[in-house]
């Protein structure tokens, strides 16, 4: 029987981070746990409380009601996938959107915040057999995690991707703001104090700009084959 190892995937916004990570996990038998989801969650709590929008932000007192987040998966058969949900609702479209989006690296930046979520992300991958994808898996998450990879790709194709992916869900959304989020998220993500988004010394980088998906998954299934049986 193969060994179960843990699959660390961080990486830049929109660079198919996810759509990766699911495939893998569906072809190993793993568990998936998209980590951007709980960020997204998290901001959409503090959206819905009214503790932040574009405007302004009340850190403290998003600190001080974080004992309300209840986060949660459910794995949904008809997708193939888990999806969100916060306090025992489904959010899975709320968080995917521009509005969502636009704040989540400034609830990302919370250090109380962080802790919350990386010790329910490390408790998940107790037993290994998992894929997990987010900004910090191999440098903070996970930093003994078998495989590292790290995804990236320019900003302008990492955009397009997104714009596409919102056109086609019905969102009424401009190129122009889903370029500038995608540049302001890479600009926050790297320059945080608490757990900036870096590559892992042992993390291989992936740049998939100009990558078909099933190029993508066959070069990473290698990887991890190399891994599993080494």
């Amino acid at each position: 029987m193969n060994k179960k190892i843990i699959i660390a995937i961080d990486g830049f916004s929109s660079t198919g981070k996810s759509t990766i990570a699911k495939q893998l996990a569906k072809k190993l038998n793993y568990i998936y746990v998209d980590t951007g989801a709980m960020y997204r969650a998290v901001t959409l709590f503090a959206m819905q409380k009214n503790y932040i929008n574009h405007q302004f932000f009340n850190k403290e007192a998003l600190i001080n009601d974080l004992s309300s987040v209840e986060l949660s998966f459910k794995f949904n058969a008809e997708l193939g996938f888990a999806e969100m949900y916060l306090n025992g609702i489904n959010v899975e479209k709320e968080i995917r959107s521009l509005a969502v989006s636009k704040l989540v690296s400034k609830i990302a930046e919370v250090s109380e915040v962080r802790k919350k979520l990386v010790a329910s992300q490390q408790e998940m991958g107790r037993d290994k057999g998992i894929v997990m994808d987010g900004r910090d898996i191999g440098t903070v998450v996970f930093p003994e995690a078998e495989l590292k990879l790290f995804m990236t790709a320019s900003a302008d194709k990492r955009a397009t991707r997104r714009y596409k992916e919102l056109l086609d869900r019905g969102d009424d959304v401009s190129f122009n703001d889903i370029l500038f989020n995608v540049q302001e998220r890479d600009r926050i993500d790297s320059t945080r104090k608490d757990s900036p988004l870096i590559k892992a010394d042992d993390a291989i980088e992936i740049d998939n700009s100009d990558m078909g998906l099933n190029e993508q998954f066959e070069r990473i299934l290698s990887l991890v084959d190399k891994k599993i049986n080494e």
